[in-house]
């Protein structure tokens, strides 16, 4: 079974479109390898230096502050709200008080209101969580909420992941006497409704380390914050424990603080005091592999986000602030339970999405919108992701919402602009929002033909301009026999890996595939060999032909997996094609170049028949760099 979240490769070498990168002069990559070696910092492998140079790392002080980030600096001089913030929680501690922490159904809502319940409980407050339901009142604070808990007594609100929409909320709290505290991370409005204080990333300076944090993140720096105010020390390692799973879950930048206290918080995960998080990983399988981002991203987030997709959010909270071990092993068994029905419900829905586009015949849309009443509305954008990396084209899956209404979840490829996409819809929908990766909207039935034609329009114009082929976009060659234990514990030093600080994908070249299994569940298992070195290769969700033959190219990340107390590493497959049998075209510059290997040397011939070779001596520079392209596309270079 692929680990949870983790892309299929894509499904046929026909469809793919391998985007090699520029080549690099050598020189540069040993001056900035030696430049590394002189100051102490690091001396990476030449293949992790080509990566790093290719994201724009090209200076030893870059790749400095990627591997030890500097420490956050004082959150008071970069968020104004915090001081009446912290002033009001610890009034609110020292006074016993009642109050209510507002968040949200996905894993960074979940998480930050269990960081702040469980804090403020050890901090003297008496904290409870407050959480709309994904199904019956859908997304943020609203009125009836905050008239629930006025009605409770409760006097002051603080919200987590969200708040700052929810201007009608807002209006009532004020109405009935209640403060609020805003710890929010989306969009601004041009006018912000009324509040005590604002948390937000885009409140704080243009380059503001902090900029990148996601809720969990705001609410972690507040119970910081408050816990060094009142001199307490027991709530910063549970504060720092929920930060780490709540970010890696929300997907937020690995950048900035976030990065900084993701490497100093990661370590602690395996020792962590909460009962809750010591019964997940029990759950999870996770006892003896490391507790790294990858175990977090594909194991503990994808349980925590099944429970707010399918169940009731406050089960996490309440799994993640228990001190009873029984309990909390109970209520993990039911985050599994819910985790397992998510997986169902994921596969049989994608089973009938690709049904339905197989039904449609040849021609495929631009934008696949698909709809059935039936569908869960909680997983669909789970499928609407999984049909993106298949298709590569933007895809949208509506649910029956009720009077003659849809509910639909967006997810694009890079590169197409969801939020825009919708907003030139507007007119036909009823809510609408999202950003350019993702979104969602509500519609009416008898609006969808109509909508689905406009959003075609727009997905066909991008196409023609991007090509309908999947690129495929290796950083760097590697040779098989370079992957061993002292490159992978190289390459760890660059984790840990996510959005703004990706895994790398290498590729491999003329590969002998000498063994090869389908295994249940659509894996192809791939045996690969090259240089004498061996590795296996994971093709997840596999759906192209049932037997291959090599050699062929490979593009992968890297995996450590752990099988029956067995670890080895493992080549998780992005993409494979055939490899390039005789001469190689090179485009450049509008020319076109072919290029061969003779013996060990790359030899180029132009459209003239003129040829050059790697062996002679004394070419100008646009020439060395021509010949460097060739190595790159004959596999010799990364």
């Amino acid at each position: 079974m692929p680990p949870a979240g983790r892309p299929p490769l894509n499904p046929s070498p026909s469809e793919d479109c391998w985007l090699l990168p520029q080549a690099l002069g050598t020189d540069a990559l040993i001056a900035l390898g030696e430049e590394l070696r002189q100051r102490g910092l690091a001396d990476l492998p030449p293949e992790l230096l080509a990566v790093l140079h290719r994201r724009g790392l090209a200076r030893w002080e870059a790749i400095a502050a990627l591997l030890d980030p500097a420490p956050a600096p004082d959150p008071l001089e970069h968020f104004p709200g915090l001081t009446i913030a912290v002033e009001r929680l610890v009034q609110a501690c020292r006074r016993h008080e009642a109050l209510a922490i507002c968040g949200d159904y996905d894993a960074d809502g979940m998480t930050s209101t269990a960081l702040l319940v469980g804090v403020l409980q050890r901090l003297g407050a008496r904290p409870q969580a407050a959480i709309p339901s994904r199904l019956d009142d859908g997304y943020g604070l609203n009125p009836g909420m905050v008239e629930r808990l006025a009605g409770e007594g409760v006097r002051l609100l603080v919200t987590v992941d969200n708040g700052v929409s929810a201007r009608e909320a807002l209006e009532r709290a004020r109405s009935l006497g209640v403060e609020v505290i805003l710890t929010d991370h989306h969009s601004l409005p041009e006018v912000m409704p009324p509040h005590l204080a604002l948390l937000h990333p885009a409140v704080t300076p243009d380059d503001s380390p902090y900029r990148g944090l996601a809720g969990v993140g705001l609410a972690h720096l507040l119970a910081c914050s408050l816990c060094r105010r009142l001199g307490r020390e027991d709530g910063l390692e549970i504060a720092h424990n929920l930060f780490c799973i709540g970010t890696i879950a929300d997907m937020a930048p690995l950048q900035g603080v976030n990065r900084r206290w993701l490497i100093d918080g990661l370590p602690g995960l395996r020792r962590s005091p909460l009962a809750g998080l010591q019964a997940l990983q029990r759950i999870a399988g996770l006892q003896d592999g490391p507790l790294d981002a990858e175990a977090v991203g594909f194991q503990l987030a994808p349980r925590i986000n099944a429970v707010g997709r399918l169940g009731d959010p406050l089960l996490v909270v309440d799994l993640l602030t228990t001190a009873d071990p029984e309990r909390a092993q109970e209520l993990a068994r039911a985050c599994e339970v819910l985790n397992r029905q998510r997986r169902e419900l994921c596969q049989a829905i994608e089973a009938e999405a690709l049904a339905l586009l197989e039904a449609d015949g040849e021609r495929r849309p631009a934008f696949l919108l698909l709809a059935q009443s039936h569908w869960h509305h909680g997983v669909i954008g789970i499928v609407a992701a999984r049909l993106v990396e298949r298709f590569g084209r933007p895809v949208a899956l509506l649910a029956g919402d009720g009077d003659g209404r849809l509910r639909a979840s967006v997810r694009a490829p890079k590169g197409f602009a969801v939020d825009r996409s919708l907003a030139a819809c507007a007119e036909l929908l009823e809510h609408f929002g999202g950003h350019p990766a993702a979104g969602g909207f509500t519609v009416r039935a008898e609006a969808v033909a109509t909508l689905h034609e406009r959003l075609d329009q727009l997905a066909s114009a991008w196409l023609t301009e991007r090509g309908t082929a999947l690129p495929v976009e290796p950083e760097a060659l590697l040779r098989l026999e370079r992957i061993d234990a002292d490159f992978w514990g190289q390459l760890q030093r660059l984790e840990p890996f996510g959005i703004g600080n990706p895994a790398p994908v290498f590729w491999s070249s003329a590969c002998r595939i000498v063994g090869q299994k389908l295994l249940r569940g659509g894996h192809l298992q791939l045996q690969l060999e090259q240089g004498g070195r061996e590795l296996r290769g994971m093709a997840w969700r596999w759906s192209g032909p049932e037997r291959l033959e090599g050699p062929v190219d490979v593009a992968y990340r890297i995996r450590r997996d752990h099988w029956q107390g067995v670890e080895r590493l493992q080549l998780d497959l992005v993409a494979l094609r055939a490899s390039p049998e005789g001469e190689v075209e090179l485009r450049r510059g509008g020319r076109a170049y072919w290029c061969r290997l003779q013996g060990n040397n790359v030899v180029v011939r132009n459209a003239e028949g003129r040829e050059v070779s790697g062996t002679d001596n004394g070419h100008p520079p646009y020439v060395r760099s021509l010949l460097e392209e060739a190595a790159m596309a004959l596999g010799l270079a990364g």
